[in-house]
């Protein structure tokens, strides 16, 4: 297929990248509102670049939407308005209303994702996998301080991806939750029935971590999202002195993991659901239920 990618920030650089080296990608064309830079990635990638979004449009048959959150539901409807697919960037939009105008905006033959990358994470299919009946799940995200990010909190910028996780890869939607912390910091504890989930996502770390832990009865899940390798810890057969010390033997088995780049697989995905017109893995209704409840915690934070 043509595909397209709006914006050159970071994320669509990345995204111009990865379809450049992309077999399913038959072009690849680029647009910026500003055509210099838009011109410059063009030619380092060897892709084409367009004047205006009109030419496009004209020139492919799916886009990424790379620009900043808040031109998301515009320029998500001059999309669609083209009967082009379009794969969204976190998050779908602004505010879940602005999603929610989205959603009655999409016709119908048009395939709409949305990027939440780390569903496509290689580590998510494997924890899925082994869970059986978690007793805790915990996801700690934290970033140092950013430069790039401006205007959304830690929670639309970081936590979402982990909600995204818990609320469409491991749980439901039936929950109680409670939040508390600052625009950079954030701690959020919802409860699935009995089994507590508790987020952290930060962008005054000294260090950039992403991990996830799950408690079982017999195990512990440990999954680093960076490295792409997760751990089973298992509980010890049994107990046995040494020099008048106890003595547990664990037992810890590497989980093998086939590593990949998530945009990569997120990117193929969207192609190959464009062109049979079977829906994304991430859709926008879930997008939008994700911001929903991301203001619900910032809300109960009063961010």
């Amino acid at each position: 297929m043509d595909v397209g990618v709006i914006g050159t920030g970071i994320m669509g650089r990345n995204h111009v990248r990865v379809y450049s080296e992309m077999k399913a990608a038959n072009s690849v064309w680029v647009y910026d509102l500003n055509t210099n830079v838009a011109r410059d990635v063009a030619e380092q990638n060897n892709v084409n670049y367009a004047s205006s979004m009109a030419e496009l449009l004209r020139s492919v048959d799916a886009v990424s939407l790379c620009v900043p959150t808040p031109y998301h539901c515009n320029t998500a409807k001059e999309v669609l308005d083209a009967g082009v697919h379009m794969l969204v960037e976190k998050p779908i939009c602004l505010t879940a209303a602005e999603g929610a105008e989205l959603l009655a905006h999409i016709p119908d033959g048009c395939v709409v994702g949305v990027g939440h990358i780390e569903r496509f994470n290689p580590i998510i299919h494997e924890i899925k996998r082994i869970i059986k009946d978690p007793l805790y799940v915990e996801i700690n995200r934290h970033n140092p301080a950013s430069a790039r990010v401006t205007g959304s909190s830690v929670v639309e910028d970081l936590m979402i991806h982990d909600i995204d996780i818990v609320f469409n890869a491991l749980f439901g939607s039936d929950y109680t939750m409670s939040a508390c912390g600052s625009f950079d910091v954030c701690g959020a504890l919802f409860n699935f029935g009995e089994t507590p989930v508790y987020l952290s996502a930060s962008r005054k770390a000294s260090k950039k971590i992403r991990l996830i832990r799950i408690e079982e009865e017999d195990f512990t899940i440990e999954g680093d999202f960076m490295s792409q390798e997760v751990y089973v810890y298992r509980k010890p057969e049994h107990y046995h002195q040494e020099a008048e010390r106890y003595v547990q033997e664990n037992i810890t088995e590497k989980v093998m993991v086939g590593k990949v780049e998530p945009l990569r697989t997120e990117l193929q995905a969207f192609i190959d659901c464009a062109r049979t017109g079977t829906p994304f893995p991430v859709t926008p209704e879930q997008a939008v239920e994700n911001v929903r409840i991301c203001e619900k915690i910032t809300g109960t934070m009063r961010i």
